[in-house]
């Protein structure tokens, strides 16, 4: 094996983030595009939590959680300035701040989105249960608001590795009730969110692919611009 193994799936926000440092790092994977319901076998020796992504590097090393992908990918010759163009206090903030995003953020929009899959609804109703973590998930999202009326990015006029692994997160959230996110109070966030929905490289990870079968033709990622 000489190619870096990619499992996938296209709709993953960790997936998704993961793929956006490969792709800005020109980091060339065999893309394996992972149906979540029906997990091949490769994937699950690979790694046996069965989660997506996971990367496969050419001497067999395993990494199996998004930030580390992204982490390693800006190792790479070609890596973006994401981490290395700002100071070691503001990439110790990043870490914290995508934390965040990670743990109580994540789990207020789990929870907004799929309020079916949590028995805790049962008491009030799993509207009023959505509508409560949808308001634990703003008042995090006002943060990065007044984070983004002060500059372009959330640590300054450049991206940083912050930005992009949270804007696939905030993209699930706005898509749960496009109209209501919509009408929020939030011009900078929406700005900054839309930015992202339009740039280049986001469509590039993007791109739809059928699902991976061993007997496939390998299929590369990125593709080519």
């Amino acid at each position: 094996m000489s190619d870096v193994i990619l499992y996938s799936f296209r709709r993953c926000p960790y997936a998704m983030r993961a793929r956006l440092a490969l792709a800005a790092s020109k980091v060339s994977c065999q893309l394996r595009e992972v149906i979540l319901r029906n997990k091949p076998q490769a994937l699950l020796d690979a790694s046996p939590k069965g989660t997506v992504p996971v990367v496969v590097l050419p001497d067999g090393q395993i990494i199996e959680e998004s930030l580390d992908i992204m982490l390693w990918a800006l190792t790479q010759q070609a890596a973006p300035a994401w981490l290395s163009a700002f100071s070691t206090t503001d990439q110790q903030a990043m870490l914290a701040l995508i934390q965040e995003n990670d743990s109580s953020f994540k789990q207020a929009l789990d929870r907004y989105k799929y309020p079916q899959r949590h028995a805790e609804h049962d008491a009030i109703g799993a509207e009023a249960f959505a509508k409560e973590h949808r308001r634990q998930a703003a008042e995090w999202l006002q943060g990065l608001e007044q984070r983004l009326q002060r500059h372009r990015w959330l640590f300054g006029a450049e991206p940083s590795l912050a930005d992009y692994a949270i804007l696939p997160f905030v993209r699930q959230f706005a898509h749960t009730d496009k109209d209501w996110f919509a009408a929020q109070p939030w011009p900078a966030l929406l700005a900054w969110l839309d930015d992202f929905l339009h740039s280049e490289i986001f469509q590039r990870v993007m791109h739809k692919y059928s699902a991976w079968e061993p007997e496939h033709t390998p299929v590369y990622f990125p593709p080519q611009a």
